[in-house]
């Protein structure tokens, strides 16, 4: 591994950085702007999507960015693209944006251009949006550069403000006993940065949902369980899963099909076309989930060439009643059967094989 990929960036970098991430939080909308907002019940919603960005172990500078649009409230995956990508920005606590965001607009611009009919009317994102150092997570900054309502989720709780994971915090958690059921995350300065939210009745780890854009933190939550079958919400939850097989299928060496992968069919999209700007940031905390089954076919990133758009007959376990805790990709300690496949937590921690970009 190139010894320069476990550098910090310059501090000049850094400040460019914070200045952009400054700049780009005025124009953060936290309240809800869109019809479908005011219903209770999110009528006139019918289209919700979720992004993800996995990457390929031993390899942090080598990623795939993936963006799936499920239809609501069915929760049916009615639009998926993939794409392999080379990251060029180092995993920065706090600027994990400038990693990821970049693959992640290219992809909702992709959509915006040859599926219009397609594009969702809101975002589910891996991540934080208003809970955040200088609040303006990732879910803010895809918010505010695709003008889409965004709504941050994060698996473990970003300790700012003065919020920690400590034994109150944990008493709190305990506390929570049915889906639906939460408490405020309110920092030392009085602000309510985000919401602990459970689930699913048998999830034992909340959620952190934070606003990201366009969206008031009420509906930001009533949304994520919604979204719900299992402990993670099913659009960054199939975002996930299918990344992970893209960069499966893309590595893996040739061979017959695994079981039950051939349910996986690939349809001919949109050309290909120049990926935008560097990736950056990353993050993404495992935790495995005990009570589900596994997501057969789908683990990590797979086969995706550019400018193809693969499209996957539903692949979701039967639907009962709502979320239970699974084994998640990237919400569990790792899948040995995936050893192509690395998950945020731990690319972040890995190094780079390319420079950053220079400002």
């Amino acid at each position: 591994m190139d010894s320069k990929a476990a550098e910090r960036p310059p501090e000049e970098t850094l400040s460019l950085w914070e200045r952009e991430q400054t700049w780009l939080k005025a124009r953060v909308v936290d309240w809800d702007t869109e019809p479908w907002q005011q219903d209770p019940s999110f009528s006139g919603l019918q289209r919700v999507g979720g992004v993800d960005v996995s990457f390929v172990k031993g390899d942090s500078a080598c990623a795939c960015a993936s963006l799936v649009v499920l239809s609501y409230p069915e929760l049916e995956v009615i639009h998926e693209e993939s794409r392999m990508v080379s990251l060029t920005a180092p995993y920065i606590s706090g600027f994990l944006a400038f990693r990821e965001v970049p693959f992640l607009v290219d992809l909702v611009q992709r959509l915006r251009e040859t599926e219009p009919g397609l594009m969702p009317q809101v975002l589910l994102v891996d991540g934080n949006g208003l809970l955040h150092p200088r609040g303006f997570g990732v879910a803010c900054h895809l918010g505010v550069l695709t003008g889409l309502p965004c709504v941050g989720v994060a698996k473990k709780l970003l300790q700012v403000d003065g919020l920690e994971n400590n034994t109150l915090h944990k008493e709190k958690i305990q506390a929570l006993r049915a889906a639906g059921d939460k408490f405020p995350l309110t920092g030392d300065s009085g602000v309510v940065l985000g919401v602990a939210l459970k689930s699913h009745d048998r999830s034992s780890k909340p959620l952190y949902v934070s606003v990201g854009h366009k969206t008031s933190l009420e509906t930001a939550v009533r949304l994520t369980c919604r979204c719900c079958r299992f402990r993670v919400p099913e659009p960054v939850r199939q975002a996930d899963i299918r990344s992970r097989e893209h960069i499966r299928r893309t590595l893996a060496p040739p061979g017959p099909p695994a079981p039950g992968r051939e349910r996986t069919q690939k349809v001919q999209g949109p050309e290909a076309r120049p990926k935008g700007g560097q990736g950056e940031g990353s993050r993404r905390g495992p935790g495995p989930e005990p009570e589900a089954p596994p997501p057969g076919p789908q683990e990590q990133d797979g086969d995706r060439r550019a400018g193809e758009a693969v499209q996957h007959q539903p692949l979701e376990p039967p639907q009962s009643g709502g979320c239970a805790e699974e084994p998640v990709p990237g919400d569990g300690e790792g899948d040995p059967a995936q050893p192509l496949v690395e998950h945020r937590s731990r690319a972040g921690a890995a190094q780079l094989a390319q420079p950053w970009p220079q400002p």
